[in-house]
């Protein structure tokens, strides 16, 4: 992450030029100050205009300086700009973002609970089901498992359930509980002569392997999302989750699919659930829920997870979690208006009629031969590149790449040596080029440094 200056010399010069931008070309360490926003652009503080290739942190679907959002979030706050949801109370705005994403799940869900962040949603999972397992006499159900490269959070339990070293390290992560089994990446995970097939069984045969040997009686819950995201774009291998989620029924162990990137638009259907043909027990949702204009994210859970918490709940006289912003009615109002812009505008289609050129020019990046992969499906995608060829340290490739791309006006973010591409849903055919264009003129540049 990127600093402000260190010296206070640096930091005042930097206010007196009224621009961290031109502090950041003087300063190794300082910060690109974004001003503006408008459709997939943003802009610094010197007035240089960027395409906001990774839609901020994968979430801005109808794109920076909506007017719509805008106006919303202020006739909100002129009515009722805070109220909670404790002890019996809610508010408008709340009611109906849950009745709304009741009625838009792409599998049957009981009950809806706000919080403010992909990671207190995922941490609320983990709560959720922990306090479900008490309550049906199980209390050694309560280990988790999620995936090598999942990115679920960064709260004690969600940064656990991610399955990055990086977010662990100097942590003391992940807790106990909470176990990793194989990535589905299979050209970095696959065996010799492992077709793509055969390394979607043994992922399943891996988790179930891992399953048994931990005792089937004491594992709650899988955590997953339909594609990876900050793990480096990792599309599942045709049959993976055909295998999978077998496994998981046969053992009674809950699925929560993390829809925080790839909901609302993203995979080329409203959520990844229908893109893979998932049976989830709970979805959490943030980001593009309200592009972010908002904080705000959410649990659905079906009525399987939702009886025995409430039967507990109504024994012990409270269910004792919330948040002071839980449904908060500003955030809620936002995230409706937000819902009916990409409905109206119908960008999930736009996401399928633009999605065919993103993959086509994204694959040819390959061509470039610092490039040994790209992967995506519908508007995400990640290109890596090849730190062993040039012995870089792994993440050095990516972070020259990375600063090759904002020099020429495109904000990617690389994971390591991979290249993430996730723009905003209104991107036009035309922006798409625009895109790539910039992305091969840079990694060109960085070829022919080396």
């Amino acid at each position: 992450m990127a600093q402000l200056p260190n010296s206070l010399e640096a930091r005042d010069k930097a206010f007196q030029l009224h621009s961290y931008a031109d502090a950041r070309r003087q300063e190794d360490d300082g910060a690109l100050v974004i001003e503006k926003g408008e459709g997939i652009y943003v802009e610094d503080l010197s007035g240089k205009r960027y395409i906001e290739g990774m839609a901020g942190l994968w979430s801005v679907a109808v794109g920076f300086g909506e007017k719509r959002l805008v106006e919303t979030a202020a006739r909100q706050m002129e009515k009722l700009p805070y109220y909670h949801t404790f002890t019996y109370k809610s508010h408008g705005p709340s009611i109906e973002l849950a009745e709304k994403l009741i009625g838009m799940a792409p599998v049957p869900m009981s009950k809806v609970y706000f919080t403010n962040s992909g990671s207190e949603a995922n941490d609320t999972a983990i709560k959720l089901i922990w306090y479900r397992s008490n309550a049906l006499g199980q209390p050694e159900r309560k280990k988790i498992i999620s995936r090598v490269k999942g990115y679920h959070g960064v709260t004690i339990a969600s940064a656990s359930l991610t399955g990055l070293p990086n977010n662990h390290r100097s942590f003391d992560l992940p807790i106990p509980q909470v176990l990793h089994t194989t990535s589905p990446h299979y050209r970095t995970s696959k065996k010799d002569g492992e077709s793509e097939a055969d390394f979607a069984r043994r992922c399943a045969q891996d988790l179930e392997d891992m399953i048994l040997a931990e005792g089937p009686e004491t594992i709650a819950a899988f955590f997953a999302e339909p594609v990876m995201g900050a793990g480096g774009v990792i599309v599942p291998p045709d049959g993976y989750w055909e295998a999978v989620q077998p496994v998981l029924k046969k053992y009674g162990i809950l699925f929560v699919a993390d829809e925080v990137i790839c909901g609302f638009g993203r995979t080329g259907n409203m959520f990844g659930t229908q893109t893979y043909n998932l049976q989830p027990d709970i979805m959490t949702l943030s980001k593009a829920l309200s592009s972010s204009y908002q904080p705000i994210s959410a649990l659905l859970i079906n009525d399987t997870v939702y009886q025995p918490i409430a039967d507990e709940s109504h024994k012990i006289g409270v269910l004792g979690h919330g948040y002071t912003g839980s449904g908060h009615p500003v955030a809620a109002a936002v995230a409706l208006e937000n819902l009916k812009i990409i409905e109206e505008r119908d960008l999930v289609g736009n996401v399928r009629h633009v999605a065919p050129l993103f993959q086509k020019r994204l694959a040819a990046l390959a061509e470039n031969p610092l490039v040994i992969e790209t992967r995506g499906i519908g508007l995400i995608g990640a290109a890596e590149l090849s730190h062993e060829a040039l012995a870089e340290t792994p993440g050095a490739l990516g972070g020259k790449a990375n600063a090759a791309f904002l020099e020429n006006g495109l904000i990617s973010r690389n994971m390591g040596d991979a290249m993430a591409f996730c723009p905003p849903l209104i991107i036009t055919e035309a922006q798409v080029n625009d895109v790539f264009d910039i992305a091969e003129k840079s990694l060109k540049a960085v070829a022919d440094s080396l």
